[in-house]
């Protein structure tokens, strides 16, 4: 057989080759997609009946050498004050958004526009999100797969549920995570024994839990504390999906 001949053979097997291996690339792509497309859901649909035993956050404070502290208790086992004072400190239009508070980040928009500070416009259906799959940083991918979450969670789980996972699994301190462990490490209490002073003071530190202690509370944390108690008291109604089911 002619050289060229062989050349041209061998050519046509390595060509062969890579469209094998393209394929076999685009097959692993694509069921990649899948799995991580469906993968949240179904861990959804297992959380909504099953305790979320760990989550990354959790994981990685290990990894940097801190405790865990965490004791997961049922809705109706957490003082309906502390339900209450995280949706006023958290998230006014909780009970009645689709996850997304439109009204909050138009303000925000208009605030940016007018020369205001920059502020957060985070639901408490958002946070549960980045709380239970994510990492914490600010990065666009980050907010970006947030976005993506937050209607599959309003989608499988009603609110009582998703008050439930995020009273459960935040960060309320270092090594601290859901308002049990967090009742007992600052107040030596359950969560269902909490007051409305202890419950706002505990919700007053979760925009900044491992800076702030509701068991020495600065100045600015009383007034802070202060407020949600009188939102509370504005909000009213608005408060209803905080209720267990009967």
């Amino acid at each position: 057989m002619r050289p060229a001949s062989l050349a041209a053979k061998a050519s046509g097997r390595q060509r062969r080759s890579l469209r094998g291996l393209g394929r076999r690339i685009r097959r692993f792509l694509l069921w990649s997609l899948l799995v991580a497309l469906l993968l949240p859901a179904a861990l959804l649909l297992l959380f909504r009946f099953v305790p979320v035993p760990l989550t990354p956050l959790m994981v990685i404070r290990l990894i940097e050498g801190e405790e865990l502290h965490k004791d997961w208790v049922p809705l109706a086992q957490i003082a309906p004050a502390l339900r209450q004072a995280v949706v006023a400190a958290e998230d006014n239009h909780f009970c009645s958004h689709a996850g997304f508070d439109w009204t909050a980040l138009s303000e925000v928009l208009e605030e940016l526009r007018a020369g205001g500070r920059p502020r957060g416009a985070s639901t408490i259906t958002m946070q549960t999100a980045k709380n239970l799959f994510l990492w914490p940083d600010r990065s666009l991918l980050r907010k970006g797969l947030e976005a993506w979450l937050t209607p599959q969670i309003e989608l499988i789980w009603d609110k009582r549920r998703i008050l439930e996972v995020y009273l459960n699994i935040v960060e309320m301190g270092p090594g601290i995570y859901g308002a049990q462990a967090a009742a007992g490490r600052y107040f030596g209490r359950s969560a269902a024994d909490l007051g409305r002073t202890e419950a706002s003071l505990l919700a007053a530190v979760l925009p900044n839990p491992r800076a702030w202690s509701p068991a020495a509370p600065t100045d600015y944390l009383l007034g802070r504390a202060l407020t949600i108690r009188t939102r509370i008291d504005q909000l009213g109604p608005m408060l209803a999906c905080t209720d267990p089911p009967l």
